[in-house]
C-alpha cells in the first residue's frame, strides 16, 4: 500500500537554493505541491523551481509571485516563465479584471491564481488601505470577477474558502495559505484554521510552510500530515 499523498503545496521559503532543495527532497514523497515564492525566485531565478520541482521527484510547482502591474507588464512577466510551466502562477486579484486576463492569456496551459485578501490582514488593515470589507465579502468579490476575467484558481484564507467555494463555478481550485496543525502557532498569520478544517470547508489545495519546514525532520512532519488526512 503507498503512503499517502497530501494535497499541501509546501512553502519553500528559504534563504538559499540548497536548503529549499533539501526540503523539497524531504516532503516530496508526500505532498502534491511545491511553492516556489518570491524571495527564492528573485535570488535563484529559472533555478529555483527546476532545482526543487526534480529534488520533490517532479511534483506540480506553484510558482507564488503575486504579479501585479498593469495588464501588458503582467502579460509579459507571465510569458517569462511560460518556459517553466509552472502548475500554478498567482497575481494579485485587485490588479483587476484585464490584468487577470492578461496573465492568463499569456499562459493558458497554467492555472492563473487569483489571490484575493492576503492572510496577515485583518478587518483594520483592510479599512486603512480602503479595500471595502469585512475579509470575507472582498474575499468573495475579487474571487468572482477573477475567475470571470479567466482565472482557474483562487487563493482566500480558511476563514472565506465556503462562501468563496459557493460563489464560483466548479472546477475552480480553491488554495488556501493560513493553514496550521492544532496547536501550531499562527505566526504573522490572522486568519488560520486547521487543514481538516479547511478541506471540510471546500479547499482543494493546502499552503503550509513553517509547521513543516521548521520541523526538525521536515519529511516526517510531511508525512504526518498526510497520513493525518488520508480518507
Amino acid at each position: 500500500m503507498s503512503a499517502p499523498v497530501a494535497p499541501v503545496a509546501v512553502a519553500l521559503d528559504a534563504p538559499d537554493l540548497a536548503t529549499a532543495v533539501r526540503w523539497a527532497r524531504a516532503v516530496g514523497p508526500h505532498v502534491s505541491t511545491v511553492k516556489v515564492g518570491l524571495e527564492l525566485f528573485l535570488r535563484h531565478g529559472h533555478e529555483a523551481v527546476t532545482a526543487c520541482r526534480e529534488a520533490s521527484g517532479g511534483r506540480a510547482v506553484f510558482l507564488d509571485l503575486k504579479l501585479h502591474d498593469i495588464p501588458n507588464t503582467v502579460a509579459g512577466a507571465a510569458r517569462a516563465v511560460a518556459e517553466l510551466e509552472p502548475a500554478y502562477l498567482t497575481v494579485h486579484a485587485s490588479g483587476g479584471p484585464a490584468m487577470v486576463a492578461a496573465a492568463a492569456g499569456a499562459l493558458p496551459r497554467t492555472r492563473v491564481v487569483a489571490v484575493t485578501v492576503l492572510t496577515s490582514l485583518g478587518e483594520d488593515d483592510l479599512a486603512r488601505v480602503g479595500l471595502a470589507g469585512p475579509a470575507l465579502d472582498a474575499a468573495v468579490r475579487l474571487a468572482v470577477l477573477s475567475v470571470r476575467a479567466g482565472a482557474r484558481a483562487i487563493v482566500c484564507s480558511p476563514r472565506e474558502v465556503a462562501a468563496v467555494r459557493a460563489a464560483v463555478p466548479a472546477g475552480t481550485t480553491l488554495i488556501t495559505p493560513g493553514v496550521r496543525p492544532a496547536g501550531a502557532a499562527a505566526g504573522d498569520q490572522q486568519r488560520v484554521a486547521t487543514p481538516e478544517q479547511a478541506l471540510a470547508d471546500g479547499a482543494d489545495l493546502l499552503v503550509v510552510g513553517r509547521p513543516l519546514t521548521g520541523a526538525d525532520d521536515p519529511g516526517a512532519a510531511a508525512a504526518a500530515l498526510a497520513a493525518s488526512l488520508a480518507p
